[in-house]
Formats: C-alpha cells, structure tokens, sequence
C-alpha cells in the first residue's frame, strides 16, 4: 500500500480511446448515451435503491473475489498483473452486471527490481575475509505460497546497487535524532554499515539520514516489539496466529516522491519529456536491504559496545547494544565485518490501470472516483486486494442495477483499478497529471479503498473536513459485524473518538498523508478525499499495522482465518463504502459540509496563537489578517449552509442547486497554491502539506517558524515565516469567497 491512463472506448468500439476524450464525451448528452427521459433534474437519491445495494453486496462474493486476486503473486506489469487488468476488463464489461464502459491504459514508468541472476545478500564476513553468516534470500516456505516461483525476493525498491562493508552499527528507527545520539555518544559512523528498524521515520529517510553521517549501507528489520507484540517464536507467529513469522521480510518503494520517477509533473506518455535516471531525485543515497527479524537477531545480538537507550530496546530477546562491530565472546571473530550486496536495477516497464465508468443521468460531467491499486508486492491478500474484491462486489450489484435499467445515477461514477502504486503511487498521480484541468474542474470527490481490512474491530476513516458528514451518515445506517446490534458509526465511537464543539462526541476522521492513491487527488488537484477501512483495536495491540504487510505471508489463507473470518468487515466496507457512493453521487445537494472545515481551521488558529502568537509578535508578525481570514470563512459557511436548508425546504431551480454544487465542489481547490511548498513535490494544499515543525498548526507556517527560530530578526527565514502567513491568509480569504452568493465578485 503505498503508496492510467486512458478509459477505453463506449461499449461495441473496437478501439479504445483516451480518457480525456472519453470524460469529453460522456460531460455532453447524447442520444441514446442517456436514459430515457424521465430521469429529471431534480432526480435525489433513492433511499430504496440504497437498501437494495446494501443487502446485495455480499460476503460470499468477496471472499471469492479475494480468493481469485490473491492466488498468485502479481507484483506491478508482471505477467500475472495483466491476467488481473483482463479480469477487471471482464468484469465491467459483462453484459448482465458491466458498467457503461470501460478500458485500459497504459505509461511507460520507471521502476526498480532486484537482479534475478545475482540475488541481493547480507554476508558477516571474518577477519581473513571468509563468508561467516549470510542472511536468509527468501523467506520460508511455510504454507506453499511463499514457495511460488513468482514471489519476488526481498528488496528494496530504487535502492542502487553497491557492494559496502564495514563494522556493524545499531541506529535505531534511523531517525535524524537517532543518528546524532550515536555521534553525540562517540560512535564511529563513517563507512560502518548501520541496521535500523521499520518505522518512526519513512523508509528513503532512514537511507538518507544514514548517508548524511558517511554511512555506507543501511539495513531495515521489523522487530517484533513493534509488529507482533513481542511475540517472535515460530510457534507463536503465523500460520499458528496472524503474528509475522521471524523469516518475514518488509518489502517497498524507497522512492521519495510519488509518480513515475523520470516525467514529474507529466504523464509518462511517449511524447514527454524524461529526466535521465541519472539525474533523477528521491532515489536512496546508499545501498539498502530489508532483512527478516530473525536474521537481525543473529546481527544485533552479538553487537559489542554500550547498551542502547530504554526506547532503542526491542524483542529479540537479548540487550541491544549499539557497536560498532561484534563484540569478542559472541559467533564472530572480533573485526568481523557486514557485506551488503545490493544488485537492483531500474527498467522502464509498461504498467496499466483499468478504469469503468457508469455515466450521470442528470451531471454526467461531473464525477465521483472510487479508486483502489492492484498491484502488490506478492500475493497481497490484505494489501490491496482485500480493497479490489470490495471494488468488484460493489460494481458488479450496480452494473447488475444498471443494466437492468432499474437505476442510473445523477452523476458519473469513474470505478479505477491503478498500477503500479507499491512502487510509489503511480498509476494514480499519472492519472491525475494528464486528466488536470478535467478532473479540476469536474471530480466531486475521490474515495480511496487500499486495505479495505486491516482487522475486524472497528472501522477507520481518514479524510478532509467536508467528508465527514457524508461517512458518518453512511456508517449511522449500517450494522456492525459481531453480535452487537450497535451500528458502524456507534461502534467506531467506542474505538476512536474526539470531542467537537459544535457536534460532542464524534468519532475521529483521520488526515491525509501520502500513504496510498487519495495523494495526488488531494494534495496536487484539491479533490475532497477519503480513505475507508475496517482496522483493529489499539488497546489490544501495538502493531503499526497488520504483521505480515509487504511480505510472502500476505495470502488468503492468512485473511480467511486471522483477519477477517466470514468476511463481515469486508462487507461492511463495502456497505459503507456503497452508502458513500451513492449519497454523492445520487444527492441533490452535495452531502460535503463545508461547515466542518470552521472547526479544523479554528483549531489551527488556536494552536498557532498559543504556540507560536508570541515568537511572532517578537519579530513584528501579527496574527490578526488570518484570525479575520478564519472568521470570514466561518460566516461564509454558516451562512452557505443556511441557503442549502433553505433550498431544501422548496422545489429549487436546477441552475441554483448547480451553482451552490459547484461551491461544494471547488471549496478544496481554494486552498492549493503551487508555490507554497517549492521543496516539496507535489504538494500544494495549504493545509495539508507535510509538517516538520513541531507546532500543530497550518503546516507552511509551523515549518517556516521551526527553521527560523535560531536565525536573526531580518534573515531570510523570517520572511519565509511572513510569505506563508500571506499564503494562508488569502487561501482562506479565497475560500471564503468561493461560499460566498455566485453573484459577487468580493
């Protein structure tokens, strides 16, 4: 899960065309593309047709569905890929249950695999340079799956090749705090090799951060403190429970960015420019390898040196020290070094996404994307194609509805199965880079099902404000699995909850990062986002997410029996996920409140002025522009949000509810702006984009004050600190401008 191209042609066309001319053609009635004529303007959703749907997406199917996307390996544009985009293609182009149309498509992107005919290796090597340990090259085959000739080995995506040794170094989670507490303690980094664990900082950052202090190659372990509760005997891991075997390896992309790594910012077609891979950013300075926790036993456990800090302290079963190098009593001779032998390469591969469209009887031109990635880093049960088989189920009961012209909804539904995204979300932010100024000015929303189910406690959801209301009426309507007649929302609520001040006690929705395709949707294009699963309780693990993630252990034997057994959550998912669907694409009004984006602002107002409200006043910076900036939009929205109840209380012109969709719709957009963040690719939501400051606030404000706190009162930094505060303080204006009558202009 990590984090397209062209719809194909209207059914009977032999050839398929691009997807910017298909959503050309389908924004423009024609004929007979449209039903019959009694779908009306005012057509809103049919809450007959919404139970219907939710009682026929069924457990049964998904499972069956997950049984089939899972039995093979199918890592991005390998042979098995291609047999799955074939079998999307079938299945929404079925007569009785397909969808209006749908297509392929393809880019040339570039990605990264290890050498099949020199395996990457880690070797201990001795003093008089013999072989004294070397690391497991594939993890055990423990059920048959792991066996397949297909299961990629272990590596670590864009890492470059290299032979580096050097003395053994412990470093934690490979943070930049991490690194300077080994220099602070004296520990010799040049040219050592440094072991870290998954987690605390992403995968490239623990590469660069090493690279930063002359390391010459890292290695990345999961422990089981943080994945497996500590458990790490074989009995006590999968398959005797959901646990990650000590063999299990973490596979995936070291890539910094997200998209095709040589066309940045332009779809990797035939006719666009290419960086050279050599002069290409965001790969990993130095070579890389992941290894099974039972091999970084072996390593840390015999590690000489001081004893690592409480916090560095994980499961292995023996005090973590820090080296560098073995000490003298352990199975190496003292002066025993670590070999990392990388041997991965870069190739430009062909890498499809699969897109269906069912057109809008009433808006055709305006479009709810529900997207989901097919690749996986081997049979990838859970990720992702526990989302595919929720993906298919929900298309095949409204193709099924569809083709027996029982319903059709008010706006387009874009269905989108994208390549290549393990690899950096690809086939998303390819998508999203050649349909711009489309999808700008037409996508409602985008819904994002990745990990449909991560476990069967609760549901998770994670989203920008306006969405809130939409999932939490959906999961009020919907039962939860298990026992209880509890629904989804009030069981969620039991899981993970905040107090609002406008709405008491809520469930949490969470925010957006760039873990999966929702990415480009949100922080290059301003689409209204969300990302729905079924995941856990956090009281009764620690785990960062479900053990066997990235590895060979990721099956369907492994769902069927820990994850999800009689797939409830999945159907849940599903329903929720329907209920979502529908509501947007099928309400009259836009079920996005603008309303709750009041509270997300008023709160990060409040932590700039607690936290920041007095260093800024000592350089002359004054809050009072984006205080009025946040009040401006609270009175807008309150005031917008009063013309939609009382346009709902009458028979509303078709051209009103258009134009007051349309401030829905575009609210997002209002917040990008390209050049806030030029450091940082991609991003350019004002509110979302990532945060390295400490302050809890508005991000380009809380990382322009934490650079600037040490510099002098007229450095550059303090008026980078001034540059984002204007930013903000006209994104909000304009936001608040956008809610405003259509009717005037400021």
């Amino acid at each position: 899960m990590q984090c397209v191209k062209v719809l194909g042609g209207v059914l009977g066309a032999a050839a398929l065309l691009g997807l910017g001319i298909i959503l050309g053609h389908f924004a423009i009635p024609k004929g007979t593309d449209l039903p019959a004529p009694s779908a009306s303007a005012s057509q809103d959703l049919d809450l007959e047709i919404l139970e219907a749907v939710m009682g026929q997406l069924d457990a049964d199917r998904i499972r069956e569905n997950l049984r089939e996307l899972s039995k093979e390996p199918h890592l991005a544009t390998s042979p098995r890929d291609e047999v799955l985009v074939q079998l999307l293609l079938r299945r929404w182009q079925d007569p009785e249950s397909g969808l209006d149309s749908a297509g392929t498509s393809e880019y040339e992107v570039l990605l990264s695999f290890p050498s099949q005919k020199q395996p990457n290796r880690v070797d201990v090597v001795g003093p008089a340079g013999g072989i004294l340990f070397s690391s497991q090259r594939s993890e055990e085959n423990l059920t048959g799956e792991q066996g397949d000739p297909n299961v990629v080995p272990p590596y670590a995506a864009y890492a470059p090749p290299g032979t580096p040794q050097g003395l053994l170094v412990y470093a934690n989670r490979g943070s930049e705090e991490d690194f300077m507490e080994l220099y602070q303690q004296g520990i010799k980094l040049q040219d050592s090799i440094v072991l870290t664990r998954y987690g605390g900082v992403g995968r490239r950052a623990k590469a660069v951060n090493a690279a930063k202090y002359g390391v010459s190659g890292v290695l990345v372990y999961t422990d089981p403190a943080d994945i497996n509760d500590g458990k790490s005997l074989p009995n006590e891991t999968f398959p005797h429970s959901w646990g990650l075997p000590p063999s299990g390896v973490e596979r995936g992309s070291y890539f910094e960015y997200f998209g095709d790594p040589l066309t940045p910012y332009l779809p990797a077609n035939p006719s666009s420019f290419r960086l050279d891979s050599d002069n290409a950013s965001g790969f990993p300075p130095i070579p890389t390898q992941p290894i099974g926790f039972k091999d970084a036993e072996v390593l840390l456990c015999n590690l000489q040196g001081a004893s690592a800090p409480a916090a560095w302290q994980g499961a292995l079963g023996c005090d973590y020290k820090l080296g560098p190098g073995f000490r003298s009593d352990g199975i190496f001779p003292a002066g025993s070094q670590v070999n990392v032998s990388v041997y991965n390469r870069l190739e430009l591969r062909n890498s499809s996404n699969v897109l269906g469209i069912i057109r809008g009887a009433v808006e055709p031109d305006r479009y709810v994307l529900y997207g989901n990635h097919r690749d996986s880093w081997v049979h990838g049960a859970v990720d992702p194609s526990s989302g595919t088989a929720v993906l298919l189920e929900l298309s095949r009961v409204l193709g099924t509805l569809l083709k027996k012209g029982t319903w059709r909804p008010r706006r387009s539904i874009v269905f989108a199965s994208w390549g290549a995204e393990e690899f950096g979300l690809i086939g998303s932010t390819e998508f999203t880079e050649e349909s711009f100024s489309k999808l700008q000015e037409r996508a409602v929303a985008y819904i994002n099902v990745d990990i449909s189910v991560f476990a069967n406690a609760t549901l998770r959801a994670q989203g920008t404000p306006p969405v809130q209301s939409v999932i939490f009426s959906a999961a009020k309507q919907i039962r939860a699995p298990g026992p209880s007649s509890l629904s989804i929302y009030d069981n969620w609520i039991r899981y993970s909850n905040r107090s609002s001040p406008v709405y008491g006690l809520v469930p949490s929705l969470g925010t957006l990062g760039a873990g999966s395709d929702y990415a480009p949707f949100i922080h290059f294009l301003g689409i209204s986002s969300m990302d729905i699963a079924y995941t856990y309780d956090r009281g009764k693990t620690s785990a960062r997410i479900y053990p066997t993630y990235h590895t060979a252990f990721d099956t369907f034997d492994y769902v069927d029996k820990f994850v999800d057994p009689g797939f409830s959550s999945h159907q849940a998912v599903a329903r929720t996920v329907g209920s979502v669907l529908l509501r947007l694409s099928d309400s009259l009004f836009l079920p996005l409140n603008v309303s709750d984006y009041s509270e997300t602002l008023r709160s990060l107002l409040q932590a700039a002025q607690q936290d920041l409200g007095g260093l800024l006043e000592q350089h002359n910076i004054s809050l009072g522009p984006l205080v009025t900036a946040v009040e401006k939009f609270e009175e807008a929205a309150t005031v917008l949000g009063q013309h939609i109840s009382a346009l709902q209380k009458g028979t509303p012109d078709p051209l009103q509810v258009r134009m007051l969709n349309d401030q829905l719709m575009l609210l997002e957009r209002t917040f990008l702006n390209s050049r806030a963040f030029p450091e940082e690719r991609y991003y350019s939501h004002v509110l979302w984009a990532p945060r390295t400051g400490s302050v809890a606030t508005f991000p380009g404000l809380s990382n322009a004050c934490s650079k600037a706190m040490n510099t002098g009162p007229r450095s550059a930094a303090w008026a980078e600190v001034q540059r984002q505060l204007s930013i903000l303080v006209v994104a909000l204006e304009g936001a608040a401008a956008t809610l405003r009558p259509v009717a005037d202009l400021w």
